[in-house]
């Protein structure tokens, strides 16, 4: 049984180059490549000094403004404030961040999310759909291509097929003791609120969004990977606080991933009415809150639910 969390994922930035990551700017590439505490030795994916000039750098930087500026370079598929490289930090170059790089060799491949060999261009899909809360880019669409040439560009050199060297999130320990959402409320407040705000809505700076959302209306919705306390304990404890990966102890971690995935979010897309019944058909993990009761709340309810930026399937499976 969860408890009501008040969560986050992060704690304070680490100067310029940190904030400029989350907003999604390009920063110097010396620090496009970070080493991620415990990890074995990552590809060092190109620079942007290395794009070339003509029709196929013009698409690979279309396609690092897209990843990096989302919300401006593909508003029509996004449905809240985050950006992909929220995520995918440091432009999506960053080892232990499910860098770009070692994602594209990676497809097609098997996906148990939605059961069938995907291709990059699915996979690219499904991130706009439940991690942007939004809509999935027709096949071929222009912002679909520069993603994937951008992609491209940051793995030429690596063998198709194979994992890479810093994939994904680093594998993650099971906790000492069970996660608990109170010892999370703790790590919360004092690593994290600072850039995410007490209510984990993120923080404006000059204007511009430079802290994200984590919970409520304008963050990822239930069906995000980042939706799995598993996934994103793996995620907190090898990058955050920002630019102090590693620094947070694994139990540290899956606390504050516990409190981050049992607060009210967007809606999964896959709803067809019935909480228990998505919950059955796509939220069957021991990592997933959703259709669990926190502090009274059915998490799912659409009473107390914000939308989903897409239009819920019509049918699910019995």
């Amino acid at each position: 049984m969860f408890r009501r969390p008040l969560i986050g994922f992060l704690a304070l930035a680490a100067g310029f180059a940190g904030v400029a990551a989350w907003i999604g700017h390009s920063v110097p590439p010396a620090l496009k490549v970070a080493a991620v505490a415990g990890a074995p030795p990552a590809f060092v994916a190109p620079d942007d000094a290395r794009i070339p000039a003509g029709a196929y750098g013009d698409v690979i930087r279309l396609g690092e403004k897209v990843f990096t500026q989302t919300r401006l370079f593909a508003p029509q598929f996004v449905g809240n404030d985050l950006q992909c490289s929220n995520c995918h930090l440091q432009a999506g170059r960053l080892a232990g961040s499910a860098p770009l790089w070692a994602a594209y060799p990676a497809y097609p491949a098997y996906r148990a999310k939605n059961g069938h060999v995907n291709s990059f261009e699915e996979r690219l899909q499904e991130c706009f759909r439940y991690s942007m809360n939004g809509k999935m880019p027709p096949p071929g669409d222009p912002v679909l291509v520069a993603l994937q040439t951008y992609s491209y560009f940051l793995a030429k050199g690596l063998p198709i097929g194979e994992d890479a060297p810093g994939k994904g999130f680093p594998q993650l320990p099971k906790p000492a003791v069970t996660a608990d959402y109170g010892r999370g409320a703790a790590v919360f407040a004092g690593k994290c609120a600072a850039c995410h705000g007490a209510q984990g809505q993120g923080q404006v700076i000059g204007g511009k969004l430079v802290f994200p959302p984590i919970w409520g209306a304008r963050s990822y919705n239930w069906g995000a990977g980042m939706a799995s306390i598993q996934n994103a304990a793996a995620f907190i404890r090898a990058n955050m606080p920002l630019g102090m990966g590693g620094s947070l102890t694994v139990q540290q971690a899956w606390d504050v991933a516990t409190f981050v995935d049992s607060q009210v979010r967007p809606q999964d897309p896959r709803f067809d009415g019935d909480v228990a019944r998505t919950r059955r058909n796509f939220q069957n993990s021991p990592f997933s809150a959703y259709g669990t009761i926190v502090n009274g709340v059915l998490l799912g309810d659409p009473a107390t639910t914000p939308p989903a930026g897409t239009v819920p399937i019509a049918k699910a499976a019995k």
